[in-house]
């Protein structure tokens, strides 16, 4: 019984040496001086995926919106973060809470502070008037909203539909291309 545990010993031995010697060969490249192959990374994949990511974006001081998405897609060399399911919440100057954007997914330029939101968007303000479309876009350096596709907004009064529009975060001043259902450009009084 002894020598049958040895030769079981040794024919593991032979097996991890066999296995070594195949792995210096294939490392070698049969005696070539050239590197081996590495694993190289697809072109598209994530620098870094972020779980419940919150970033507030800010311009001269003041923040302007924050930034919440349930998973999050970096990309270094681009600067990007392309982001599913977002919430966004814009401010005014004064930090009160101006309206809250939904989409199911987006993209954030991290240098520039441009966001875009896709898929089933929905903008609503603390006093009920509500927004949506299936694309948006934000530019902190101007704090401007752009829907470049058919939109619907609605308020107490009004029910705004076109083509495309232009306004404020807060959904005071929305210019239309195309309206219907109201004149071109709706100002909003306070309440």
């Amino acid at each position: 019984m002894r020598s049958h545990g040895r030769h079981r010993n040794w024919r593991g031995l032979s097996l991890a040496i066999g296995t070594a010697a195949v792995a210096v060969a294939a490392w070698t490249g049969c005696g070539s001086d050239e590197l081996p192959p590495t694993t190289v990374a697809i072109a598209d994949s994530a620098d870094q995926i972020i779980f419940g990511l919150r970033h507030h974006l800010t311009f001269e001081g003041l923040r302007r919106a924050k930034l919440e998405a349930d998973t999050a897609y970096y990309y270094e060399a681009s600067q990007t973060i392309e982001l599913r399911t977002l919430t966004v919440t814009f401010y005014s100057y004064v930090g009160a809470e101006t309206s809250t954007l939904t989409a199911r997914e987006g993209t954030y330029y991290w240098r520039t502070g441009y966001m875009q939101a896709r898929g089933n968007v929905v903008a609503v303000t603390p006093d009920g008037r509500r927004l949506t479309t299936s694309v948006l876009e934000y530019n902190r350096n101007t704090n401007q909203i752009v829907g470049p596709e058919t939109f619907l907004f609605i308020n107490a009064e009004q029910r705004i539909e076109g083509d495309a529009f232009t306004s404020d975060p807060d959904f005071r001043n929305v210019v239309t291309t195309r309206p219907r259902g109201a004149v071109g450009q709706v100002e909003i009084e306070r309440q």
